[in-house]
């Protein structure tokens, strides 16, 4: 009878095994139809060189120091990459991008646990413990110390619990690699950060240099003006002015004023605007006294593939490479886990033969887990990851153009500033003349005030218009030093 009972327990054992690997085998067959990997878009490469430029493949990315080697302007940009608010905050992301690495390295590696436990249950007399225990301790092949407890029954743990993953289809190190890639994404986002610092204070920085100038041109011609007016006086006075050439004389002096209040409005809202970027309260920024004599050359066709040390686009394709791993580990979540178990311990029911050498006890559990109610949503998360991973090569893509298009025009705006700068200080130094020789003929009467005011007044927006058109080529060295990358080196 004993005998026959032992064959139905081993062909029911035998019968869930089999069950168990059909199981298994169809959930692996099913998890490789669905967990196909979506194909993504082909990003278009990039062209050997700039459009219409001859290409220089020896040049590499600007250096600002050497753009720009004024020492108050390298001083002003420490002191914002030291204190700027934005730039910390992305620190700190950087740091939490850190801490989840690390998380995702020791998903790869056994947990272990320090478990001190104690338990008491009274158990009632018609219950499988009850009845087990009861029947135990009159067992004649026990010690008096093997005895159990029965009212209440006590047990105690004290050891050590681990639990490990067995990475089988390579699920936790595609989540590890894409928190890698997070991270040198997050590292790129803060030289994104600090480019845009750098650019937003070098263009101020020569902004406000530009403003002083364009103040000392009005301050002048406010001084040329209020000499026209004292001169127009003085002809009324004998004769040979009306007064309405005095008050238009007048009329273009107090709006020459008027010029001057704005640019120091615009003067100071420029210097608040750095002391704000710079992380500093309002107060007078250091700065030299006149915009650069000396214009940088750059050399035209700089190499597209420069475009790849940009941190935008760098930062891109970290984003690219995080999200198909997230695809890779969200196919893997298809298939079955295997999980292990072991544990060390001390475990008695008696606490005084808890540190008995025979309360040793050891052992290990290892369980298979296949997903069979839960798989909709795990088909929804590979759809969700199938579509960030297009999401990002579009993205990539997008970054890549708008890069190209930004450098050939920044190269283009830096020539075509330098031109237009040359061709307006040729027209300064006419319309000086022209103010002079308007002067002069009114004085001898072969020249009315309308010509000498028109001269004044063309003289003054030029001067201006030379000043803000050569701090356009700083600004737009500024932009092409941005486009190609930027950075700082301390």
């Amino acid at each position: 009878m004993k005998r026959s009972t032992d064959h139905s327990i081993s062909r029911r054992a035998l019968t869930l095994v089999c069950m168990s690997t059909v199981v298994t085998l169809s959930v692996l067959q099913s998890g490789c139809k669905v967990a196909q990997p979506d194909p993504v878009p082909v990003v278009k490469q990039l062209p050997a060189q700039f459009s219409g430029i001859a290409s220089q493949p020896d040049l590499g990315p600007l250096v600002f120091k050497e753009l720009f080697p004024d020492q108050q302007l390298i001083q002003l940009i420490d002191s914002a990459l030291t204190n700027n608010a934005d730039l910390n905050i992305a620190y700190q992301r950087i740091i939490v991008a850190h801490a989840q690495l690390a998380n995702r390295r020791r998903a790869l590696f056994p947990s272990v646990d320090a478990r001190i436990a104690a338990s008491a249950d009274r158990y009632g007399d018609y219950t499988l413990n009850g009845v087990g225990n009861f029947d135990t301790n009159l067992s004649p092949n026990i010690d008096k110390d093997q005895k159990i407890p029965e009212r209440p029954t006590t047990d105690m743990f004290i050891g050590l619990q681990s639990s490990w993953e067995i990475d089988l289809w390579g699920k936790l190190a595609a989540l590890r690699k894409a928190a890698a890639s997070d991270l040198l994404a997050q590292e790129q986002a803060r030289r994104v950060l600090v480019t845009g610092i750098v650019s937003v204070i070098a263009a101020g920085y020569f902004e406000l240099i530009s403003l002083d100038a364009e103040l000392d041109i009005v301050q002048r011609n406010i001084k040329l003006q209020e000499e026209a007016v004292e001169i127009v006086k003085a002809q009324k006075a004998g004769g040979r002015a009306t007064e309405l050439a005095v008050q238009q004389f007048e009329a273009q002096l107090l709006n020459t004023k008027a010029i001057q209040h704005q640019l120091i409005q615009q003067r100071i809202g420029t210097e608040n605007q750095l002391n704000a970027v710079a992380g500093m309260y309002s107060q007078e920024i250091p700065r030299a006294t006149t915009l650069p004599a000396s214009i940088p050359v750059v050399q035209a066709g700089l190499p597209s593939a420069l475009l790849l040390n940009r941190p935008d686009i760098m930062q891109a394709e970290y984003q690219l490479q995080s999200a198909a791993l997230n695809v890779k580990a969200a196919r893997a979540a298809f298939f079955p886990s295997l999980t292990i178990h072991p544990y060390i311990a001390l475990n008695a029911f008696t606490p005084s033969l808890l540190f008995n050498g025979g309360s040793i006890a050891w052992g290990a559990a290892g369980s298979l887990t296949a997903p069979l109610l839960n798989r909709r949503q795990i088909k929804t998360d590979l759809i969700a990851a199938n579509a960030t991973n297009k999401e990002q090569v579009y993205h990539y893509q997008q970054k890549l153009i708008e890069a190209y298009n930004e450098v050939s025009t920044n190269i283009s705006a830096v020539q075509q500033a330098q031109f237009a700068f040359g061709l307006k200080e040729k027209e300064v130094k006419e319309l000086q003349l022209a103010v002079q020789t308007a002067r002069e003929l009114y004085l001898t009467g072969y020249a009315n005030y309308l010509e000498v005011i028109t001269a004044q007044k063309n003289m003054l927006e030029a001067e201006l218009q030379s000043t803000h058109q050569k701090n356009s080529i700083f600004t737009s060295l500024i932009k092409l030093y941005a486009s190609l990358g930027g950075g700082w080196e301390r």
